[in-house]
Order: structure tokens, then sequence, then C-alpha cells
């Protein structure tokens, strides 16, 4: 298998510590897009995903599968025990739903924050990024401001319970983690008053598929300065 990407971006970091869970490492070749330079839009990499994305993972058969989601569901059912997913109906439908929430209530601002407050990939990416429109950098502020008030949902919810679905941490808590290290590496200030969201990120650091990793090799670094 080989899986296009770039080390320390949060979509690498969330596939990253899905193969340390699996064992699945060592089997991968990792091909690194740069992200600043745009070769995710280039034709070739479009014949592999479309939508211009990163990761990518490329199976022997050839087949290219994209979106994190779908990749997890892959590996994690590899050898039919799948412990990142959910292995019942109602497992599966809560995890689905925490992983939906945790893009759209804190990765998806963040990201449009990244692309329209501050900007930070450069010039080569601004082809495919949304038309020039007066505001438009406000609107990235406002995504942001969202971003770290969508935290308290979080918050409370782990205020029940050691991780987003339940007692163990699935795909949805990986999801939440990788947005929290974006936001902070766009440089978004995160209050520091949620107690529960704090604990929980401690467990999930604490976790053998994470721990020893959360340094450049999976967390993004100061991405305002790229």
């Amino acid at each position: 298998m080989k899986i296009y990407d770039r080390q320390g971006t949060p979509n690498a970091a969330r596939i990253r510590i899905v193969l340390a869970e699996k064992g699945l490492d060592r089997q991968v070749e990792f091909a690194t897009i740069d992200l600043v330079a745009a070769e995710q839009k280039a034709d070739w990499f479009l014949a592999l995903n479309p939508v211009g994305k990163t990761p990518v993972l490329v199976l022997e058969d050839g087949l290219a599968l994209s979106e994190c989601t779908a990749i997890t569901e892959y590996l994690d059912n590899l050898d039919g025990r799948p412990v990142l997913t959910g292995s019942t109906p109602r497992e599966k439908g809560l995890i689905h739903m925490m992983q939906r929430r945790a893009e759209i209530l804190l990765l998806e601002p963040v990201d449009d924050y990244f692309h329209y407050a501050i900007r930070a990939l450069g010039a080569a990416v601004e082809p495919w990024r949304q038309p020039e429109w007066e505001g438009r950098g406000e609107w990235g502020q406002r995504r942001g401001a969202e971003a770290i008030r969508n935290l308290s949902w979080f918050d409370e919810v782990l205020r029940d319970r050691p991780f987003l679905a339940g007692d163990r941490y699935s795909m949805a808590d990986i999801s939440l983690w990788a947005g929290l290290g974006f936001g902070r590496a766009a440089g978004l200030q995160f209050p520091a008053y949620l107690g529960a969201l704090a604990e929980w990120e401690k467990r999930f650091e604490a976790l053998p598929a994470v721990i020893g990793r959360s340094g450049k090799e999976l967390l993004p670094q100061d991405l305002t300065r790229r």
C-alpha cells in the first residue's frame, strides 16, 4: 500500500494513528505531497483524487481511496476486528455521528480560518480557494471563532464519558485531537477552562498509538509561518 500525504498535517496525523493502532506502520510506503506548491492540484494527483486533497491510499491493485473516514474504515476492517469504527450497528452509528461532528464543529471551521483568515498556504493554492470577495478574511476569522465556541460542546460530552463514543477511543477522537492540533498550529487560542476536554486530551495522548509520537511526526507545527 502507498499513502500520499504531508507529514505534520492534521489529516496525515489521523491516518498515522490508525496505522499505529492496527500495527500497519511498516506495511505502507509514504509519498510526500508538497501542499505549499499545490502539488495536490497537479493533474497526476487529481487522477487519484479529483477533490485534490490528501491523504490518498493506493492499494496493491491500484484502487485509490481518499477521505480519512474511508481510509480508516478500510484499515480498521482489514483484519476483521474493527476497534476504531465500531463493531455493532449502535457503535458504528454513534462513532460516525461523533466523527461528523468533529469535522463540522472543529476541523472544517479551522480549515476555513487557515485558508481565508491567515491564507497560510500561499499564492500557489490561491486559484483553488473561493473567489475573492469583500470580507473574505473577516469570514475566516468568524469561522475560527466558531471553532473555539464549539469546543464547549465537546467538553460537555466528555464530562460523562472518557471518549466521544464511549469507553474506548475511536476515529472520532482521532479527528477531534487532530482538529485541536490544527487550530493551535494555525494560531487559534483555545480556552483553558474546558476541564473535561483537557483531561480527555491527556488520556488520548497517553494511548499506545499516540504516546511518544506527538511531535513533528503527528501534530502540525506553526502553520502561520508557511
